[in-house]
């Protein structure tokens, strides 16, 4: 049985793919969750709300412990937004556990967004407001 080497490399990458997708931490899942909400109820355009940058950095270093772990959750969202979009991204920053975990919040936040806007809107964008995320306007 002769293996040829390019089949072995396509092996060992598919493999290697779920090996390196590490799990979020509780905390890391939780600040995610609350970043994607507050961002799909900007894309959704609900209206008397707008990001609140530095309120996002505070809770995420709250939740992470620090600034720079809660600025590497929102970068690994950023990167993977860009992903998605067929946009360039900086790889390092890229986490495939990140891009599903938005992915499947972003899906479920939406749906609500849609179904209920008003409802949901005011729902959503208060929880995000009260969190420091967004801020009324």
């Amino acid at each position: 049985m002769k293996i040829r080497l390019p089949a072995v490399a396509m092996l060992a990458l598919i493999a290697s793919g779920p090996a390196r997708a590490a799990a979020l931490s509780e905390a890391e899942a939780t600040f995610l969750e609350q970043l994607v909400t507050a961002s799909v109820v900007l894309e959704q355009r609900c209206t008397g709300y707008e990001v609140d940058g530095s309120g996002s950095v505070q809770l995420g270093a709250r939740l992470l412990g620090s600034p720079d772990a809660a600025m590497a959750i929102i970068d690994a969202y950023a990167a993977a937004i860009k992903a998605h979009d067929g946009e360039s991204y900086d790889p390092g920053k890229f986490r495939p556990e990140v891009a599903e975990a938005a992915r499947r919040t972003f899906r479920r936040v939406r749906t609500d967004l849609i179904r209920n806007p008003k409802r949901a809107c005011a729902d959503h964008g208060e929880s995000s407001a009260a969190r420091g995320l967004l801020r009324r306007y």
